[in-house]
């Protein structure tokens, strides 16, 4: 791409048609003497007060979790999002990235801790009226009111606008009348209130802040889960509860803005906190690695070993990069969208609207690295990670529900490039000129110019050749299927893995180059070594997912064109990722956990 694709700022799904530069990018690295402070706060919390009491949380200990929320309150942990004068701390997006990073390290306590701060209070921030947030947004950051939020129902999972949820108006008018049942509700079993979506008269999908000591208003017992089980799942009841007309929440009909919205940030947010927790499993998978010895060795020493070592290391490395790159995006956004004139509330919902196909991907990703984390912390212990004495059976229990959570991974692939396109369809991003000059591209002789110079140039240079071949796949797809491209999940689930293979990688690329400016070589060798690793085996899954993609619609010479583009857009050399992937295992070995 030309100098002319470059920018300084990108819009939501930009990266697919323009270049960032690395100072653009903000990097965990950047870490200010505030945010340090508050990791350091939350870090102490979850060592002192949650590790200690593991086993008494997942028994749901009657009382515990509760009271740890009220600490968390204490501590100012469940408030950094609202602003000071409803007794929050107002800090800032970046902020509460760092925040969500640390918490994700206490397992299940961290889902009560997000639904309530995330899902369970955002709803409220973003939409409230000044009455509403001063009459909840003040308790719910001291934890004195703890919240939940109530979307799935029996029969409504990922289609949330089926919802069959009534709500009447009373005769009086002063009241909705709420009738209804909704399921796997985190938080249900001592939310004193919800952030609950039913359908006025049939077809007005609605929000509502519902008060749980309301009439009508029961419990279901606690979910026997797989995992996270320390966290309170249950399904609520609702028989003609009354809900004051005042605590309707946002506009009659217009509830699905707020679901979709805060949906958006709680995506990001999952990506954050599973990228906190791997690094919690990666340190455990190291210093299991030190301790264990066979054939005279400690297991750490063998390449096999290694290998598992390295790999987690890398995709979580991957993961905080494309985390931290989205944080600075979505914070810069709220601080341009307040300074054109926008609300605290408005710009926190436009830039988490902006950067909604970033949260999609995130969410995908960063669920999958944990799963691949905690699956090889248990392989690496080996029987014993089998068993529930030792760290690793928690762990791969816990993360499993990532991967369903916010909007399964399956929907939100599928919601990426459903964003994409009607961004494109409503002139909100350019991808049709970018994907005609690709098919352009395509029937021309390729020219060869100069080898790229400098660190990582010939991956980023591959990074935007794998664009292309995303371009080429992903016009030729819309050209065939047109309307009917939303039927063809297996293509569009491809063409989103090479989005996130793409979004992922050039995130890597742009954290290691900008480190460059403020390390020594020696010091950002590692860096330079997973980020190497990471794009060669990328540009691989990229060939791999296009050439699914085009086999599914593409047939005699129109494939084997497209084949021959897919491998000229995703050709790289082949790199000795086993000597780089043992370099970077042997600096966490001797550091005796992740230290990147």
């Amino acid at each position: 791409m030309s100098d002319e694709t470059k920018t300084k700022v990108l819009h939501g799904g930009e990266f697919l048609i323009k270049e960032s530069e690395p100072q653009s990018v903000f990097i965990p690295e950047e870490i200010n003497e505030e945010q340090k402070m508050m990791v350091e706060t939350a870090r102490d919390f979850v060592q002192t007060e949650i590790w200690p009491k593991l086993d008494a949380i997942d028994k749901q200990e009657a009382g515990l979790t509760v009271s740890l929320l009220e600490k968390a309150g204490e501590l100012g942990l469940l408030g950094t999002s609202i602003p000071e004068e409803y007794g929050g701390l107002g800090a800032d997006f970046n902020t509460n990235t760092f925040l969500s990073m640390e918490m994700g390290t206490s397992y299940s306590f961290g889902v009560s801790f997000a639904a309530h701060t995330g899902i369970g209070t955002l709803p409220i921030l973003y939409y409230g009226n000044d009455e509403q947030k001063a009459k909840y947004l003040s308790k719910l950051a001291s934890g004195e009111m703890k919240s939940a939020y109530c979307l799935t129902e029996p029969t409504s999972g990922s289609d949330a606008l089926s919802a069959k949820t009534t709500a009447k108006l009373s005769d009086d008018g002063k009241y909705y009348i709420l009738n209804g049942q909704k399921m796997w509700i985190t938080n249900g079993g001592f939310a004193d209130i919800l952030i609950t979506f039913a359908q006025v008269d049939g077809d007005k999908f609605t929000c509502f802040i519902i008060d749980t000591s309301s009439p009508g208003f029961t419990r279901g017992e606690e979910e026997n889960k797989m995992g996270i089980k320390g966290s309170s799942t249950r399904a609520l009841f609702l028989d003609n509860v009354k809900v004051p007309v005042e605590n309707v929440l946002g506009e009659i009909g217009k509830g699905h803005y707020i679901a979709f919205n805060v949906l958006n940030v709680g995506r990001y947010k999952l990506c954050a906190m599973t990228t906190g927790g791997a690094k919690r499993f990666c340190t455990i998978s190291v210093q299991y690695a030190n301790e264990r010895k066979q054939f005279g060795k400690t297991i750490a020493s063998f390449g096999a070993i290694k290998y598992k070592l390295a790999e987690q290391a890398i995709r979580i490395f991957v993961a905080e990069s494309a985390t931290f790159r989205t944080s600075g995006l979505i914070n810069d956004k709220e601080h341009e969208l307040m300074s054109s004139g926008k609300s605290y509330s408005e710009a926190m919902i436009g830039a988490a609207e902006e950067y909604a196909i970033e949260a999609a991907m995130l969410k995908v990703f960063g669920s999958e690295v944990l799963d691949y984390v905690v699956d090889e912390t248990v392989q690496i212990h080996g029987g014993y990670g089998y068993s529930e004495e030792y760290p690793a059976a928690r762990g791969y229990r816990d993360s499993r529900i990532n991967r369903i959570f916010e909007g399964t991974n399956e929907i939100n692939r599928l919601l990426t490039v459903d964003m994409l396109v009607k961004r494109s369809m409503k002139g909100r991003l350019n991808l049709l000129g970018p994907a005609m000059a690709i098919q352009k591209e395509l029937m021309s002789v390729p020219e060869f110019g100069e080898e790229p110079t400098g660190l990582l140039a010939k991956e980023m240079q591959a990074v935007q050749n794998a664009k292309k071949a995303i371009l080429m796949t992903a016009g030729m797809a819309v050209q065939k299927f047109m309307q009917k491209l939303a039927d063809e999940q297996e293509v569009i689930m491809n063409l989103t893995d090479m989005l996130i293979e793409v979004y992922t990688a050039e995130s890597a690329i742009l954290r290691t180059q900008k480190l460059a400016t403020m390390k020594s070589e020696n010091e950002i060798q590692p860096y330079v070594d997973m980020t190497r690793v990471y794009v060669s085996d990328a540009m691989e899954r990229i060939n791999i997912y296009g050439k699914h993609a085009i086999a599914s619609f593409a047939e005699g010479d129109e494939l084997k064109l497209l084949t021959l583009g897919l491998k000229r857009f995703t050709k790289f050399d082949l790199v000795n990722t086993t000597k780089l992937r043992r370099n970077v295992a042997d600096r966490m070995i001797e550091a005796n956990g992740y230290c990147f």
